[in-house]
């Protein structure tokens, strides 16, 4: 049997994608939509409480397109905890007009291939460079690009066939490409084999959204992307402020 990849694994995580029910809301009266709004920004504020505790993050993007009006991203220590998010905002008088879109599932990963050579220092969970990459802080850019991805299986191109070597030597090249984007881009990987439908949900934020059409039609041309990678729909949005939402719903 051939290697498996070690991980490490922090916070869970939850995209939660809502489009808006705009021909019921208009028929909400001015009021009752104000006291909803009330009613999500005292949520909002909840979370705020939960992040500056340091037990969890979150952060709302109007989404661009079709695919979605809202993105309620949320990381979480358990699956409880990302349950029970979901659930209050459910909850919520405004949650009949806000209709889920699409969600994905996973936890905050790191490395690939990389978790041998993190182990060498002792405890890698107690490393100040891991943890702020399993348990990290979402940056408030301009721009999220979020999208699904799977490693080939098929006859001709088996991701999981190949030796550990030639896979490491193949990742080590693609992070090559990301690391040229430092500073430009932060990237967050969601591992989700045995979560959700493909196996990595990935996350991109950005100040300048022509960022992610660069660093990925790059990446496309390396060679673990161009043989071995299947690609989900991709959903971009600009970042809001919970003091800027109720301006979203208003008439």
């Amino acid at each position: 049997m051939n290697e498996a990849v070690k991980t490490l694994d922090g916070w869970f995580s939850l995209h939660d994608f809502r489009t808006i029910d705009w021909p019921a809301l208009r028929e909400v009266s001015p009021i009752d939509r104000d006291a909803m709004l009330n009613e999500l920004q005292n949520f909002l504020g909840d979370m705020e409480i939960t992040k500056k505790m340091g037990e969890g993050e979150h952060i709302v993007y109007s989404i661009i397109g079709q695919k979605a009006d809202l993105l309620f991203f949320t990381l979480r220590p358990t699956l409880e905890g990302l349950n029970e998010v979901e659930n209050q905002l459910n909850k919520l008088r405004i949650a009949d007009y806000l209709l889920p879109a699409y969600s994905y599932v996973s936890v905050v990963e790191l490395s690939n291939y990389l978790a041998n050579h993190l182990a060498k220092d002792g405890n890698p969970y107690e490393n100040k460079h891991v943890r702020e990459r399993l348990y990290p802080e979402l940056p408030a850019r301009k721009h999220i690009c979020f999208y699904p991805m799977t490693k080939k299986r098929s006859l001709t191109d088996n991701w999981y066939m190949l030796p550990m070597e030639e896979r490491q030597t193949m990742i080590r090249d693609h992070g090559a490409i990301g690391r040229t984007y430092a500073g430009k881009i932060k990237q967050i990987i969601g591992g989700s084999i045995g979560l959700d439908d493909f196996e990595w949900g990935v996350t991109l934020f950005a100040d300048d959204a022509l960022d992610f059409k660069r660093i990925v039609t790059e990446m496309r041309f390396d060679e673990s992307s161009a043989r071995f990678a299947e690609f989900g729909s991709f959903l971009i949005g600009n970042y809001i402020t919970a003091d800027a939402l109720p301006n979203l719903f208003r008439m």
